[in-house]
């Protein structure tokens, strides 16, 4: 009896041992960003959150600040560029597992307008080219690192085999 319970608990650790494989990881970075764009970890790809681009550039010869503009603006600058990082990676917003969305008040209105980002967010997931949606989270935050955003988004995609 003894022995064959030796056996089962050698067998259970061998098992166990082999779930824990070595998972290749890869850092998506650049010598001047302090954080990595994404992070490959095996299949998985985690995007670092995504802030939007400006509608209209700075001009500082003019003393013009750059204009992100609106929550739908901005909505539409993060999701295409999180669709041309993914693409940059060979992957697709089909393969978008997890979405984090953080939302503060639109620096034009003052309020929280998470109708005009899903307004941006139902061109890209659960249509009828690209019926998949992600899980999705989204938290209503004080304020971003960028006084101007009104939404940053983060992803995590799984390569599909």
């Amino acid at each position: 009896m003894m022995k064959l319970k030796r056996m089962m608990l050698a067998g259970a650790l061998m098992v166990a041992g082999s779930m824990n494989a070595q998972v290749a990881v890869k850092h998506i970075q650049s010598e001047t960003s302090p954080i990595a764009t994404g992070v490959w970890a095996g299949d998985t790809f985690y995007l670092s959150g995504q802030l939007p681009s400006p509608v209209t550039p700075a001009d500082a010869a003019k003393g013009i600040p750059a204009d992100y503009g609106d929550t739908k603006a901005q909505a539409a600058s993060v999701f295409a560029k999180i669709q041309g990082l993914l693409k940059a990676q060979g992957l697709d917003m089909k393969e978008v597992v997890k979405m984090t969305v953080f939302l503060s008040a639109d620096p034009k209105t003052g309020k929280l307008e998470f109708a005009q980002m899903n307004s941006e967010y139902v061109k890209y997931f659960g249509t009828k080219e690209q019926p998949n949606k992600p899980a999705r989270s989204a938290v209503q935050v004080a304020a971003l690192v960028a006084p101007w955003a009104a939404l940053e988004i983060e992803v995590i995609a799984v390569k599909g085999k």
